[in-house]
């Protein structure tokens, strides 16, 4: 028997930054979260504790901070320039992923005029981009996590299989509520990011508003059906939907009737619903996915 070294990477998690644009009085402002991860021929430090291979992650955190020097730009476009530039640094480095969180801020209104450098904190949405170089092949992943969002009709559920565990009562009028998890994989790197990433969280929404809902998987498909159709850039989409249960509250203990009004929101345990909606005329890429946990 012998023991090998197996896949391996290595790179500097959550590097936080915060660039501000003042090249005019209204100032615009982005917030990141970086991290970077690295493939290649490491296995030398591993198996005998030889660094000459290892870019340190302190020069990775570093090379974020100075590429946001010169500005920012998309979360697609930095990974990009990032990712790119890690993985041409070293002969031995063959392969870079770069992965961004953005957070969202919103400009502070006084006296009904948006503030130029006054700004809050724009609720709990993640805006999300992961490029990967493998070699002579980019691979851009977009996306965004949290997008919480709740339908007070238009969505039912039941014709389901009934055993002797089943409880769950059969219903043609319910709270539909989940927090969107989504990333999609574009076509190529020639794309209007933040023009293309707008659409597609557009077509997100729009789709679960408008569509009556027999199942969180209807609703999950036609979202990311809406998305293909909309967005010729986007490759597949993948989803992952919790089913944010909202149940009736009894209150009969109190002499009262509940036509529909009070409810309980329950945070756990809660069904997890998750796909992938892809065009069938698009090679696969799974090296784009890989290190991206939490989807089928």
């Amino acid at each position: 028997m012998a023991i090998v070294l197996g896949p391996n990477q290595y790179g500097k998690a959550e590097v936080r930054v915060v660039a501000v644009d003042r090249s005019s009085p209204r100032h615009t402002l982005v917030d990141l979260n970086v991290s970077s991860s690295l493939r290649g021929d490491f296995a030398a430090a591993h198996t005998a504790g030889d660094n000459a291979h290892v870019l340190t992650t302190d020069a990775q955190k570093n090379m974020v901070f100075a590429f946001a020097r010169d500005g920012v730009g998309s979360p697609e476009q930095f990974g990009l320039r990032l990712a790119t530039h890690f993985a041409g640094s070293f002969d031995w480095i063959t392969g870079a992923r770069v992965a961004v969180e953005s957070y969202g801020w919103e400009r502070i209104s006084v006296a009904g005029a948006e503030h130029d450098h006054a700004f809050r904190r724009a609720g709990g949405e993640v805006r999300t981009a992961v490029v990967t170089v493998d070699g002579d092949d980019v691979h851009v992943l977009a996306g965004l996590s949290d997008l919480v969002v709740l339908k007070t009709t238009g969505s039912e559920f039941w014709g389901y299989p009934v055993d002797r565990y089943t409880t769950l009562p059969e219903t043609r009028d319910r709270i539909l509520a989940t927090a969107v998890t989504a990333r999609w994989r574009y076509t190529g790197t020639d794309i209007d990011f933040d023009a293309t990433f707008a659409g597609v969280r557009t077509a997100l929404l729009e789709m679960l508003a408008s569509t009556h809902s027999f199942a969180l998987q209807q609703s999950l498909f036609a979202m990311g059906e809406a998305v293909l159709e909309r967005c010729p850039d986007v490759a597949e989409i993948r989803m992952s939907m919790p089913n944010r249960h909202h149940f009736l509250q009894d209150l009969s203990a109190y002499g009262l009737d509940n036509p529909d009004v009070v409810y309980h929101a329950d945070d756990r345990p809660y069904g997890l619903i998750e796909a992938v909606v892809e065009r069938d005329d698009v090679p696969p890429a799974e090296v784009a996915w890989l290190g991206t946990p939490g989807f089928c």
